[in-house]
């Protein structure tokens, strides 16, 4: 590809004051936030790894508004950073530190257009928080299985531009997996109509699937059409105790054959990262009546009504204690029980925080390699920071690893997050050594941005840049972003 076929950032320029004045005149000068001490929630990010400032913060109240907001900004050649919940880990919703960019929050379009319950979808706007979808989706009788720790924060277009994944994984898939058709605004602020709610639709390139996980970089997703699914009769949740990781992909095979599309969830948890949380968490304590080295938390789920899941774990849990597969094992009894399992696992990320630095990893591999990254890397780990304490976590079920390194007792946190990017880097070497992915679920943004290059390798990035060139030929969109 030629260079002049790439966006070129070197033309933007910060808005002028002409442009502002058109800003707010689009969205209406209550939703157009000048003033430092209003713009400041937009502009850092929940771990403040990531500060920035900007021109302007604009709240759209529809598509029309934001296509005329990027339609003015392509015009004028200034920077639009699209932002959703701001609960992303990446730094991709946060601006530059130079101040001139355009902050687009989406907040305001949280309308839910249309509920079909004869082809299981509903159509909401991007600004609806995910658990604004998930209460929608109960009150008709439904399920939307999408569910993330920030659920009640992160709204739907940006789980879609990072392409979330979450908990529901096994079953249900990823963001991708849960989106029929989408509304686009492009950055010369022309509108796609992708509203559709087919399941099939073989009428070439698959347009939808270019927007979700690209980061805002290409456009700005103003709607989607979700898939619902009926609502799980019968859950059952348990949490086991196991020896080894070794253990716990033998787990996973056994329920995948017992349970097949039953199974919705199978978590992966250290001990480590269990007294983090009855240390820190609010009304925790251990689940089992002797510590283990390794926890399971699975789910098994059945449109349904009965007992025959309660029964299809409790005798795969029997036969996994009796073949010395897992050590011991709980089945909740109720709501309350649930709750207290799924909360082990939900403040897992939070409560790191108290002990100090934290060094995160959001990486896949393969599910049969999972014991061997986490060995190795765990390996380099003690080598480079000697003292340091691995938190790894997550969704086995899809490979999916939170490789997270809480700093050595007593070491200066500042010290210690010196080491991040080096850190990153040997453990990324034995993920891509293993045929895995330095991104599983958090999106590229600005943190991973120099790594992908070496990760996807010379064609991909080139293929990628190609795409951008023609999306966003002036490189307005989320400027130093993923590419």
């Amino acid at each position: 590809m030629s260079p002049d076929a790439r966006p070129s950032t070197t033309k933007l320029q910060p808005p002028s004051a002409e442009t502002l004045t058109a800003l707010e005149t689009i969205v209406g000068e209550e939703h157009a936030l000048r003033d430092p001490k209003d713009m400041a929630p937009y502009l850092t990010e929940w771990r403040d790894r990531y500060r920035g400032k900007a021109a302007i913060v604009v709240k759209p109240g529809s598509t029309d508004e934001v296509a005329a907001v990027l339609k003015c900004a392509n015009e004028a050649r200034a920077a639009v950073v699209p932002q959703g919940g701001n609960t992303g880990l990446v730094g991709a919703q946060i601006p530059d530190e130079s101040g001139s960019q355009i902050v687009l929050s989406l907040e305001r379009l949280t309308h839910i257009r249309d509920v079909d319950l004869a082809s299981n979808t509903m159509t909401v706007e991007a600004g609806l928080t995910l658990a604004d979808a998930q209460q929608r989706a109960e009150t008709v009788g439904r399920l939307f299985p999408l569910s993330l720790a920030s659920e009640g924060s992160c709204q739907i277009g940006g789980v879609l531009s990072t392409n979330a994944g979450g908990l529901a994984v096994l079953a249900y898939g990823n963001a991708r997996d849960l989106a029929l058709g989408l509304e686009v605004v492009l950055a010369d602020g022309r509108v796609w109509h992708g509203l559709k709610a087919l399941r099939k639709d073989n009428t070439g390139y698959d347009l939808k699937n270019l927007f979700i996980g690209a980061e805002g970089t290409l456009g700005v997703i103003t709607a989607v059409v979700l898939r619902l699914f009926p609502r799980p009769a019968e859950r059952v949740t348990c949490m086991a105790g196991l020896r080894d990781l070794e253990s716990a992909t033998e787990l996973l095979a056994r329920m995948r054959d017992a349970a097949g599309p039953m199974l919705t969830a199978f978590e992966i948890l250290p001990r480590i990262g269990l007294d983090f949380a009855i240390k820190h968490g609010t009304g925790l304590h251990d689940p089992l009546r002797a510590p283990h080295a390794w926890y399971v938390l699975l789910e098994v789920s059945s449109p349904l009504a009965g007992e025959t899941v309660h029964d299809l774990v409790q005798t795969q849990l029997a036969g996994a204690i009796e073949t010395g597969v897992i050590e011991d094992a709980v089945l909740t009894t109720s709501d309350r029980q649930t709750g207290e399992l799924w909360k082990l696992r939900e403040v897992m990320s939070e409560v790191q925080k108290y002990e100090g630095g934290s060094i995160k990893h959001d990486v896949s591999v393969p599910i049969a390699h999972v014991p061997e990254f986490i060995v190795r890397a765990n390996d380099i780990v003690e080598l480079m920071i000697p003292g340091a304490r691995p938190v790894p976590f997550g969704h086995l079920g899809d490979g999916n690893i939170h490789y997270n390194v809480s700093q050595p007792v007593g070491m200066d946190k500042d010290v210690y997050l010196a080491n991040w990017e080096a850190l990153n880097a040997a453990v990324h070497e034995i993920v891509l050594d293993l045929g895995g992915s330095i991104s599983a679920e958090h999106g590229i943004g600005r943190m991973k941005r120099d790594l992908l290059p070496h990760a996807k390798g010379a064609v991909a990035i080139d293929l990628m840049k190609s795409i951008k060139a023609s999306f966003d030929p002036n490189g307005i969109l989320n400027p130093g972003k993923l590419l």
